[in-house]
């Protein structure tokens, strides 16, 4: 089992940069495939990205490809969202998530893949 928690969420002007993190505490996280997913309000949660367990496999959502950049520190048990050229459309709540894939390398799409989630960080792109 796993324990999600995001940081560093905020405020920021459209154009601008931020960086989300997602600590993980408990075992085994290089055997996790790890999920961004946000929900926007009045929105279904959407995905991302996504990232493999020794990130060879990286997805991202059409709408955030070459804005936004998955990445993993597994000896930090940390997950990272680096988020460029913010839009107010990005905003929403991110959420981490953790999908438990100890045999393969894969990174999951939808949300009913991912059994851990954390709490969730506020994103707001001010326009």
């Amino acid at each position: 089992q796993v324990q999600l928690v995001e940081s560093g969420g905020g405020l920021v002007q459209a154009g601008g940069s931020l960086r989300i993190s997602c600590a993980a505490s408990g075992r085994a996280f290089n055997r996790y495939t790890m999920g961004w997913f946000r929900q926007a309000p009045g929105k279904e949660r959407e995905i991302v990205a996504g990232i493999s367990r020794s990130s060879v496999i990286i997805y991202y959502a059409d709408s955030v490809k070459g804005r936004f950049t998955i990445s993993r520190d597994n000896a930090k048990n940390t997950v990272f969202l680096q988020m460029n050229s913010l839009k107010p459309e990005d905003t929403g709540v991110y959420y981490c998530a953790g999908d438990f894939r100890p045999g393969s390398e894969y990174a999951g799409t939808n949300e009913h893949e991912y059994d851990y989630w954390g709490q969730g960080t506020q994103v707001t792109v001010s326009s």
